[in-house]
């Protein structure tokens, strides 16, 4: 399966900071934005399947 979300990347400085609107809590960051952008997508990963881990330990998934 797979899922499409907004990035949005910005520049500070020497870093492009990253987050996702969809995705509360998911931040990336980067010395370039394939860098960021790649940090973003493993943080959407943590969050996604942190919140699928809850469901399951909650009853709330199959």
């Amino acid at each position: 399966m797979r899922n499409d979300f907004t990035a949005i990347i910005e520049r500070d400085g020497d870093w492009y900071i990253a987050y996702c609107p969809e995705v509360p809590g998911a931040n990336g960051q980067g010395h370039s934005v394939e860098e960021c952008r790649e940090s973003l997508a493993a943080a959407i990963a943590l969050v996604l399947e942190d919140r699928q881990d809850d469901g399951v330990h909650m009853g709330l998934a199959d």
